[in-house]
């Protein structure tokens, strides 16, 4: 099966809006844990514009499913994820003028760097997966900077006309084929929702999806653990075989 992790971000978003306490992060967390998912995944930014550094100190305390510490690959939150030893770390680009991620992270670029800092994570126990577009090119490259993991970018089939979406899917298979070729694992995540999940989940070889926005969203209206469970029924009825 498909595995699914949940990502919290916009449970910090609402709670940062007031500077308060509610909603309790670490009790969403738990909702999403006991609903069924697989993993919780959470992006410390730099700017901390909803997740702070207490907050990963507690989920990496008090889950029983893995935590996925989304981040850049800086310095500083390096050292923190060095330090709470999260079950796994995906390194994203990070613009601060962003509202959300806006593309894959340029692993060919930076390829000798990214080798070392994923040389560090593996020595600490930490698997390590890159966030990037669907691209051969960064695919091979992410492969031999030692990665465990990619997770291709569906932003822009997620938001791609009717017309367009073929061409996306294309894309992410032929990434998908690339790195079943290159012996690492494909995730996927970004925009993903109930209703365009579907050619996702069937691409063959996809080891879990991460999805946030839209299960917080569906949340308001039908709580977020039937939230959560939806999209693992999804994931059921749409896996290969």
């Amino acid at each position: 099966m498909v595995e699914l992790g949940v990502n919290i971000d916009h449970v910090a978003t609402l709670r940062q809006a007031r500077r308060g306490v509610e909603p309790d992060l670490i009790a969403a967390a738990k909702v999403c844990e006991l609903a069924g998912a697989h993993q919780i995944t959470v992006h410390l930014r730099q700017d901390r514009r909803h997740m702070q550094d207490r907050d990963v100190e507690l989920l990496a305390q008090v889950l029983l499913v893995r935590l996925n510490l989304e981040m850049a690959a800086v310095d500083e939150i390096i050292g923190i994820a060095h330090a709470l030893k999260p079950h796994t770390v995906c390194l994203v680009p990070e613009n601060r003028q962003e509202v959300t991620t806006e593309g894959g992270l340029d692993v060919a670029s930076q390829q000798s760097r990214l080798t070392d800092v994923v040389a560090g994570f593996h020595e600490r126990g930490i698997k390590v997966s890159m966030f990037i577009d669907p691209d051969l090119h960064q695919v091979e490259a992410s492969a031999e900077t030692g990665a465990d993991f990619v997770e291709l970018h569906t932003g822009a089939y997620a938001n791609a006309g009717e017309q367009e979406r073929a061409h996306e899917i294309a894309r992410i298979e032929a990434a998908a084929a690339r790195t079943a070729d290159r012996g690492i694992v494909f995730n996927a995540g970004h925009g993903l929702t109930i209703r365009n999940l579907g050619p996702i989940a069937a691409i063959p070889g996809l080891n879990e999806v991460n999805i946030g926005h839209s299960i917080i969203a569906r949340a308001l209206f039908i709580g977020l653990e039937q939230a959560v469970r939806e999209i693992l029924e999804a994931l059921a009825v749409h896996a290969p075989g």
